[in-house]
């Protein structure tokens, strides 16, 4: 049976919303768990497909992966007995690619098979694989797309400047640094929030990182990691799509376990619209009831920038305002597959290069539409909840990789959605 989603437009999101923890550090910190010498305990894990991916590629080799609850996961990585990943669950996840430097550090080997994922532009790993070299560990390209790393004695720390700012190698080298001999220091490091996530668990089970989040990572190896009980921060990018969402159907909703500053980027731009948003402790509040919105543009970058992972998501609010915007994806060479999508619901952007015009103002109307990512599917819910009518949404597997339980969150704000099961040559039903 296959999935869409149905959603018939026109309500307004209103209420309260609770974010769950991070896929970004989920999907950093459980094969971090390889590095440890004892179980650990992971608490506001996501309940989402891409972390039941990752647990069954620990559990094929050899940890036991036992979930505590819907958002606790225990994990002994004490039975690990391969440095070999190649299986079709490695293939069919981006952060899979976190193995090689969890297996490197710990065997100081590792034959990984190159991850899947989201499709929109390439996904070069040189800085990865030029990181693991300078720490004394060699690779090879292998047939079937798998890399085989390895080093003939325990890592050593070295130097390393990244070419470009890129976080998964930047946690990569992290994980294959954290046991290495001696001190390595990464360079022109990216500075997102999940990076220090990762570097406060690897700390909290005794190594020593010093200068995550900003853009020089220094750190000294050491013999034993320790087993912990950690809790994983909120997801930015969840947070935010639910902020867009509030804004796109000019509702006022409560994001509720949320880190305001991880936000700030997002915040801003919403303000600069003409978004109320008040900030607490631990929530927020959006409210777009009291003021037309206008256009701003984007500009996607590194953080602190505006994240790539929330562009889609306004891309579509912005076809709701009056006036032309422009976005400018300055992280991924493909990341407007959606953009089609949107024009079959009557939207009227155009893409030029790394530039997305978007003439905003005209409605959206219902139709039959894909997600084509992760974060595209996202901004197809947004774009159907604004538009007249009831629009299918197919391929939502790329959504349930990283949202969790959207439909019960957004039914929850009032919007009328609904999973559907459907068989490609028969009617869709409930």
């Amino acid at each position: 049976m296959l999935e869409k989603l149905v959603i018939k437009g026109g309500n307004r999101l209103m209420g309260e919303v609770s974010i769950s923890g991070a896929k970004n550090a989920a999907v950093a910190i459980i094969p971090a768990v390889i590095l440890c010498d004892e179980p650990c305990t992971i608490e506001n894990i996501p309940n989402i497909s891409d972390v039941s991916l990752i647990g069954r590629i620990l559990q094929e080799m050899g940890a036991v992966v036992k979930r505590v609850n819907k958002s606790t996961l225990y994990i002994d990585p004490t039975k690990i007995y391969t440095s070999t990943a190649v299986s079709e669950s490695v293939r069919g996840m981006r952060a899979s690619y976190y193995l090689l430097g969890a297996l490197l550090g710990r065997f100081h080997k590792a034959y990984v098979a190159l991850p899947g994922g989201c499709n929109f532009g390439t996904r070069p790993i040189d800085q990865h694989l030029k990181g693991f070299a300078a720490l004394g560990a060699d690779h090879r390209l292998v047939e079937r797309a798998i890399i085989d790393a390895q080093s003939p004695n325990r890592l050593m720390g070295a130097h390393i400047y990244l070419d470009v700012v890129s976080v998964g190698a930047t946690i990569n080298l992290m994980l294959a640094a954290v046991k290495a001999e001696g001190t390595t220091i990464i360079e022109n490091a990216a500075k997102e929030p999940h990076i220090v996530d990762l570097a406060n668990f690897l700390n909290t089970m005794g190594a020593n990182i010093r200068g995550a989040g900003t853009d020089v990572i220094k750190i000294r190896g050491v013999d034993h990691l320790h087993g912990t009980t950690y809790s994983i921060i909120p997801d930015q990018i969840e947070a935010g799509t639910y902020m867009v969402a509030a804004a796109a159907t000019r509702g006022r909703v409560i994001i509720k376990n949320i880190t305001p500053k991880h936000l700030d980027s997002i915040s801003a731009k919403l303000r600069e619209m003409g978004v109320e948003i008040d900030e607490y402790d631990e929530a927020l509040i959006v409210d777009a009831t009291k003021k037309p919105l206008c256009r701003c543009n984007i500009k996607t970058m590194p953080h602190p920038g505006f994240p790539t992972d929330c562009q889609p998501q306004f891309a579509a609010l912005l076809t709701t305002v009056n006036g032309t915007s422009i976005v400018n994806e300055n992280v991924w060479d493909n990341r407007y597959q959606y953009v089609s999508e949107l024009i079959r619901m009557g939207a009227h952007i155009s893409v030029e290069g790394r530039l997305a015009i978007i003439e905003g103002g005209t409605e959206l109307v219902a139709a039959p539409v894909k997600a084509t990512d992760l974060r595209a599917g996202a901004a197809m819910i947004i774009a159907a909840l604004c538009a007249n009518g009831t629009t299918e949404i197919s391929n939502i597997g790329y959504i349930e990789r990283g949202y969790e339980e959207v439909v019960d969150k957004f039914r929850a704000l009032g919007a009328d959605i609904k999973k559907v099961y459907y068989s490609e040559d028969t009617s869709i039903r409930a």
